[in-house]
């Protein structure tokens, strides 16, 4: 447990966050789990609370002057701190609760350090900003990405609200998708951390303004610290009018994917 503010970089309070909600996640996997019903089908359980309040302890005691905006709390301390953090405590709810290890749990310094620990994969994908990690049985190596598995991660999660110009559905029945690529429907950000790591050559999702969603915000930072090619699924700056988010390993598949979506 990180118990002081100094000596300890933020990348690294972000990897003992993380690694700290995964811990729970792990604790609780598989037991019969309370929900707490948010609407519209959506859903929290106890290990997503729990879960968030172990990373908060984290941050409080790294970082007390900071604040938090969690998906599951909503906002701690001011929210004109000028350092924030974003944390979803469990991304894959519902995989999570029907037995299905495919979540992730995500932290991010607004504008700075990051981090995403795969809970059943003893992994965890970190940046300080500006290079991106995986750490592994201790050991850190740096992300590579990649485009050569052609497989596409989409999001075909509601609401949409791009459906009169963009649906995912139309992308992946597309002809020209099916000639370059592969869909992956892994409902979990954790398929950002792994188009940064190179297990994905994209990740497209619809969507608003997700620059500072507590969702995608760890999974952004790692693929531009990375090196992908990062925009709205207008091509345009994420959080840009077109809202939404492609996430690609290099410019070339990007501009195939954009083409698509255009198209």
């Amino acid at each position: 447990m990180i118990n002081s503010y100094e000596g300890h970089d933020d990348s690294e309070v972000a990897v003992a966050a993380v690694r700290a909600g995964a811990t729970v996640v792990r604790e609780l996997y598989g037991r019969r789990l309370a929900r707490i019903d948010k609407g519209a089908g959506d859903f929290a359980t106890t290990a997503d609370v729990e879960a968030e309040q172990a990373i908060l302890d984290v941050i409080r005691a790294a970082r007390p002057g900071d604040s938090v905006l969690g998906e599951e709390g909503g906002q701690q301390g001011s929210a004109r701190a000028e350092r924030r953090w974003l944390v979803d405590p469990l991304c894959g709810t519902l995989n999570y609760a029907v037995g299905t290890m495919a979540v992730a749990v995500n932290v991010a310094l607004r504008g700075g350090a990051a981090a995403v620990a795969d809970p059943f994969g003893n992994e965890v994908f970190f940046t300080d900003g500006a290079t991106a990690w995986i750490r592994s049985d201790g050991a850190d190596a740096r992300l590579e990405p990649t485009a050569a598995s052609g497989l596409v991660d989409v999001n075909l999660d509601p609401p949409f609200p791009h459906a009169g110009t963009f649906r995912a559905v139309d992308l992946l029945a597309h002809p020209g998708f099916a000639a370059r690529f592969r869909p992956r429907v892994l409902s979990t950000t954790l398929a950002l951390a792994w188009v940064a790591a190179g297990r994905r050559a994209a990740y497209v999702t619809d969507g608003g303004d997700l620059s500072g969603s507590v969702h995608f915000a760890a999974g952004i930072a790692l693929c531009r610290a990375a090196g992908c090619v990062v925009t709205g699924i207008d091509g345009g700056p994420v959080g840009g009018p077109g809202g939404g988010l492609v996430a690609a390993a290099d410019g070339v598949t990007h501009d195939q994917l954009m083409s698509l979506i255009r198209g």
